[in-house]
């Protein structure tokens, strides 16, 4: 069958379904060291060879470096990929190969992951047989159900947002999940689990990658599991979708987002525009480096050779302007077509260099130019925008992105180091803990941003779980097949005297407090708060801190766990809903610290006396007091890292008031927190607080 074509157009890239007139598919492929391309149409999503091969002319279907081509008849689901042939030349960086298919870089699903083979991709030889295909969509057929044309854009502010980092897969792929085995580690079978995040006090869910990955991007014999590998920046990753059709990702993705809309979650992606899966000079060629590898990456000055900022393997051009155009589309469509509502960006720092991989001066003064575009783009005004504010090659810019940025958010790091060396009792670390409490005012030094763009946690997915944190003293990652040389050695963990799991009952209450305390200083913070997926109840990784290749029970969420640790998880879900209760955990400006204007909200620093606030090497304690006049809210609170019992001063009460015990980790785990309404009186003007423990009181009128 012939097809008939015109010559179409250079805009917009991709494939893209036109109905108005001329039926049909228009193709567009960026490529300017490309002397010919052809385009593969496919049957079937498997099939070992194309149907038609259709030849893009450089003088008809090229304008510029932009190759296009109209195809009418065509539909959505339609199977494509392409060849490209050019030059291939390690000394200037070139690397096309007519012998291998490629992926069009913004295929919107991709397709062929049961025949797909990264050998096949790296090593000489026609591939077509096991690589991966693009699939025509039309964005414009689902139905959105009035998510954000009848109902408003959440935008929840994150000054009222609890953010819950999670692995779409691991979130259901365990037996105990409960969800049928075709959903299991699906977007389908997240919508299922949607009431416990609600019920939880989640109001963001960030979602670990979720962009098609290489699952193969891994040692032989492991799967890679995080998905830090990214193929596809358009495309969801199709083994998270229980509908296998060649479309159905896109809109099984569409339903859990306007699910957890509708449960009034936000979603934020985490997206990796740092690298990709083709890796470094040894990898597969899957579509950048076949199309226009030196455009792509950042060539070290032998131009065979990647730089690799990322540590895996490749550095993305972020500011070369096809690139940022290609990231700058993608946040567009992922907005705008898929509704989500923010991102995190992995290994932001990398965005911050040039397209040589010069770090840019401007950060002193300026944003450097792709992080401006997005930081002012309007579609991305009112989106949560989150920097990892580091990369694998030294960049560390904690406090920069929200210094030089009006709209960026950062994840704290210094706040999970900080915090967990004073939980552990570490000597010197009162200042620190102080400063996180606060806002991190060290850190970030502007007057007019919301503080809580600080995004402050002690776990997230790299790195120990809440449970191992306190359970390990070395990381035990022989399962990775590295010779446990991978992974984080610095985790400020304490294994509370035996290493790993125990049946040492005294032990197991030690760990269980020190949890308790880490949630206790994290939702007492100023900042925004996220918790890692399954910390509520213990999820351990037996001491893996790096479980980037482990798709299996090491990694899932265990909803047995949900029962065995349910008090736990109440405990958490009290503290949630308490703190998230009090306009005090609601301020997007700092605290002022008391007497410089007591009529606003504002903080006072104690130690075990009142108003001497120990700020020595030596102390491991400190108080404060947190109060809102206008809201009638008031909270003491006090910290004892220290491993034997303290007695802390209490602050005077007006007449008719009296201090209540909310909070105290000590205690067991059923009395652990009580609401205000049934909280224990304290009637003395001191309390001893048992080593190792975090104290909450909060003043109430006995009227």
């Amino acid at each position: 069958m012939s097809l008939k074509t015109l010559p179409g157009e250079s805009y917009p890239l991709g494939a893209t379904v036109e109905n108005d007139g001329k039926n049909g598919v228009n193709f567009c492929i960026f490529s300017k060291q490309a002397t010919f391309i052809e385009l593969l149409l496919f049957d079937g999503q498997n099939d070992p060879q194309p149907s038609h091969v259709v030849p893009l002319d450089p003088k008809l279907n090229r304008t510029h470096y932009y190759w296009h081509i109209f195809i009418e008849g065509l539909e959505a689901g339609q199977v494509y990929a392409y060849r490209v042939h050019g030059p291939y030349d390690l000394s200037q960086g070139h690397r096309c190969n007519p012998e291998k298919v490629l992926l069009d870089p913004y295929a919107k699903a991709i397709v062929g992951s049961s025949i797909y083979n990264r050998d096949a991709a790296t090593h000489p030889g026609d591939n077509c047989p096991q690589a991966l295909r693009s699939v025509v969509v039309d964005t414009e057929t689902y139905d959105w159900e009035g998510d954000w044309d009848e109902t408003p854009r959440l935008r929840i502010p994150y000054s009222k947002s609890v953010i819950y980092e999670m692995h779409v897969g691991g979130f259901t792929r365990h037996p105990s999940s409960g969800v049928s085995a075709e959903k299991r580690g699906t977007f389908a079978g997240l919508i299922e689990k949607i009431p416990y995040l609600k019920s939880l006090g989640i109001t963001t869910v960030e979602l670990l990658p979720v962009h098609y990955f290489d699952v193969k991007d891994v040692r032989p014999g492991l799967t890679n599991y995080w998905g830090y590998s990214t193929i596809g920046f358009f495309a969801p990753h199709r083994p998270y979708s229980s509908d296998q059709s060649p479309i159905g990702p896109v809109n099984e993705f569409r339903d859990m987002v306007k699910a957890l809309h509708k449960a009034g979650i936000e979603v934020i992606l985490d997206v990796v525009f740092n690298h990709t899966a083709e890796s470094d000079e040894h990898g597969p060629t899957l579509n950048f480096r076949g199309i226009d590898n030196s455009t792509y990456y950042i060539l070290e000055d032998d131009h065979s050779q990647y730089k690799n900022y990322s540590g895996c393997g490749n550095t993305l051009r972020g500011n070369h302007p096809i690139v940022g155009r290609l990231i700058l589309e993608c946040l567009h469509y992922w907005v705008t077509e898929m509704h989500v509502d923010g991102f995190r960006f992995d290994l932001a720092s990398i965005l911050s260099r040039d397209s040589s991989g010069t770090p840019l001066e401007e950060l002193r003064g300026t944003t450097p130019d792709i992080l401006w575009i997005i930081e002012s783009d309007p579609i991305l005004a009112g989106t949560k925008l989150i920097a990892e504010a580091w990369d694998a090659a030294g960049l560390y810019d904690v406090g920069r992105f929200v210094e030089l940025a009006d709209w960026f958010a950062e994840w704290n790091g210094p706040f999970r180091d900080d915090v967990r060396r004073f939980v552990k009792g570490d000597s010197g670390m009162v200042p620190h803990v102080a400063n996180r409490i606060l806002g991190s005012p060290d850190i970030y030094h502007r007057q007019d941003i919301d503080i809580n763009r600080s995004i402050n946690f002690v776990t997230c997915h790299d790195g120990f779980t809440l449970n191992d944190l306190v359970s390990y003293d070395e990381k035990h990652n022989e399962g990775n097949g590295e010779d446990n040389r991978d992974g984080e050695n610095h985790n400020n963990s304490w294994n509370c005297g035996v290493e790993g799991e125990t049946d040492d009952p005294a032990i197991d209450a030690i760990r269980l407090q020190q949890i308790k305390n880490f949630f206790t200083i994290l939702f007492l913070s100023q900042g925004t708060p996220m918790m890692l997926m399954g910390d509520e109840i213990r999820r351990t990784q037996r001491g893996n801190n790096n479980v980037y290749c482990q798709d299996n029970e090491l990694s899932w969420f265990n909803w047995d766990n949900v029962e065995k640790e349910y008090d736990l998880w109440c405990f958490v879900r009290r503290l949630v809903h308490f703190t998230q209760g009090l306009e005090l955990f609601n301020q997007e400006e700092r605290l002022e610290v008391a007497y410089n204007s007591p009529n606003h909200p504002h903080i006072s620093w104690h130690g075990v006396k009142l108003g001497e606030p120990d700020w020595s090497d030596y102390s491991r304690t400190l108080a404060f007091s947190l109060r809102h006049p206008q809201k009638n809210e008031y909270l003491h609170v006090m910290l004892n890292a220290f491993w034997e019992p303290l007695e802390f001063e209490l602050p005077w009460l007006e007449g008719g008031e009296s201090w209540y015990r909310v909070l105290d980790t000590s205690l067991p785990l059923n009395k652990t927190f009580c609401e205000l309404e049934v909280a224990v009186e304290i009637t003395t003007q001191n309390y001893t607080t048992n080593g190792r423990s975090c104290i909450v009181l909060m003043a109430k009128s006995n009227s």
